[in-house]
């Protein structure tokens, strides 16, 4: 009953993503890739997506706290930032995200 009640709530949750335009159909194709062979799939991906982009955004705190910023290494870290949230992200919101990044580099000139 509970794995019930946390599927439900796990569902809505996923479409109040969708309905809010967090999540496009680039969520729905890692959905159907989902399958009995390999349940955790959608959720390994997603963790992954997350541990990554800590890892990006610590790198990017690291540079921008040098006295000399290397605008190549940033361009680099924003690229993979965006690369990997537009995995799981609707476009837009993926384009969004690493443009925040550009923007937090740029007035740190």
């Amino acid at each position: 009953m509970a794995a019930t009640a946390l599927k439900e709530q796990l569902n809505g949750l996923v479409n109040s993503m969708f309905a809010e335009g967090l999540l496009d159909e680039q969520f729905q194709q890692l959905q159907m890739l989902q399958d009995g062979s390999n349940p955790g799939f959608v959720a390994e991906v997603v963790t992954l997506f997350c541990e990554d982009s800590e890892r990006i955004l610590a790198e990017l705190t690291k540079l921008m706290d040098q006295a000399v910023v290397d605008s190549s290494k940033v361009d680099a870290y924003v690229h993979q930032l965006k690369g990997s949230s537009s995995r799981i992200l609707e476009e837009e919101l993926a384009v969004h995200y690493a443009d925040f990044a550009l923007i937090i580099y740029h007035k740190m000139d």
